[in-house]
């Protein structure tokens, strides 16, 4: 091994820059301006976390030179943390550019917010995310966008009575690959067959599914986005959102608008994120065969009145799904009569957690109707309540027998 293997201190690229001038600074100058050169032969597997707020320019025209995508200027600009995760979903979306941000729902309302206005149509799929369902009744409708809801369960041609709603103002479609809470699951294909017609732009959450088990650009969608809280992040110790869009005008039009609001994802949790997409594959599928167990389960438990899981040949849009996806994911809807019935379960339940969110390693089991789509979520909403006895299940990675004995052992108290 060289004897220059080791040296005793990195290289101070305040003292290589100001010369002799270095020696004659003040110690607290000295503390505040010395750092060490940037990495120039060492290349780690891992991005690292980059704190900075800001970054260093040798000239005015080096400012003015063509930077990343993300914009190395301000922190709110770009960051390399966060654009190596953006650089990664983009690459699995097959998408012209991808954009975090510091929430799944700051996602949503981003797009919301970019592509409509005063005097535009939205057709919305619903059920939807409560927090969806919330910002377009309090706040699209409040600056003047007009808001269809078509009910993916109620209408059995789901692509039909969105072309139904269209009108000559309609300015996207938005849906969801399986309905939050309900693992309905609308005609994707079909719905955007009608899209492209009559030339709408049509933006899809992809959050059940993960963007492992299905590619809505590929199908033909112009906007993807997922709450990447769940699946992406995995580990349920982040809160991120991403948009991938399949042209690059709107990634600009989407950017410009991120600049300007500052709703751009930390490093941080960039961070987080970036380990969580190294085993998404690994988590998914053996989440995607738990669910698919545990679905086949619940069916077949007398006190189990219905079971929505996209994988049953019983769920009635279970060919809607084979077409899109390669495996069903790990969200599952089961009813149990009564919220009473409901509410006995989840509190009698020992491995699997009762809690609100979705996608990570535990398995976790909520009320709907209690507590993310109460009523109290959806006041003057055209959007639907959910069934009294439904209860939106997120299945885990342990071993499959142990949740299905923890269910067994919660039912039987019933």
């Amino acid at each position: 091994m060289s004897k220059n293997f080791y040296w005793p201190v990195g290289s101070n690229e305040a003292k290589d820059r100001l010369g002799e001038r270095f020696s004659q600074l003040h110690l607290d100058t000295k503390i505040s301006a010395s750092h060490a050169k940037p990495l120039t032969n060492a290349d780690p597997v891992v991005v690292p976390i980059y704190h900075s707020s800001t970054y260093r320019f040798k000239t005015i025209a080096q400012f003015d030179e063509p930077n990343h995508g993300s914009n190395f200027v301000y922190r709110r600009c770009g960051n390399p943390t966060t654009e190596n995760v953006e650089v990664v979903i983009n690459e699995i979306e097959g998408g012209a550019g991808s954009l975090l941000y510091n929430s799944g729902l700051a996602a949503i309302s981003a797009v919301f917010l970019e592509f409509l206005g005063a005097g535009t149509h939205l057709i919305s799929m619903s059920p939807i995310y409560s927090g969806t369902s919330s910002f377009i009744n309090e706040t699209l409708k409040r600056f003047g966008v007009e808001v269809t809801f078509v009910d993916v369960e109620k209408e059995a041609n789901f692509a039909e009575a969105v072309e139904k709603s269209i009108k000559p103002n309609t300015k996207m479609i938005y849906f969801e690959t399986i309905a939050n809470p309900t693992m309905a699951v609308p005609d994707i294909l079909g719905t955007l067959e009608v899209a492209k017609k009559h030339k709408i732009l049509t933006c899809i959450d992809a959050t059940f599914s993960s963007p492992y088990l299905i590619h809505p650009l590929n199908l033909g969608v112009d906007i993807s986005l997922h709450s990447c809280s769940k699946y992406i992040g995995g580990h349920t110790d982040v809160i991120a959102g991403v948009v991938t869009v399949a042209s690059y005008d709107n990634w600009k039009k989407l950017k410009l608008q991120q600049l300007t609001t500052g709703s751009s994802l930390s490093p941080y949790d960039a961070a987080l994120l970036t380990r969580g997409l190294k085993t998404l594959a690994l988590r998914v599928d053996r989440i995607s065969e738990n669910a698919q167990k545990t679905a086949e389960f619940l069916e077949s438990h007398p006190k189990v009145s219905h079971v929505y899981y996209p994988g049953l040949e019983s769920h009635p849009q279970h060919e809607y799904a084979k077409q899109v996806m390669s495996k069903f994911s790990g969200m599952i809807a089961f009813d149990v009569g009564s919220a009473e019935n409901a509410i006995k379960l989840v509190e009698s339940l020992k491995l699997i957690i009762h809690a609100v969110s979705l996608g990570g390693t535990e398995s976790l089991i909520e009320h709907p109707l209690s507590m993310s789509h109460g009523k109290q979520l959806l006041r003057d909403s055209d959007g639907p309540t959910v069934a009294p006895g439904l209860l939106r299940f997120s299945v885990g990675i342990e071993n499959v027998e142990d949740i299905i004995g923890d269910l067994k052992h919660a039912l039987d108290q019933l």
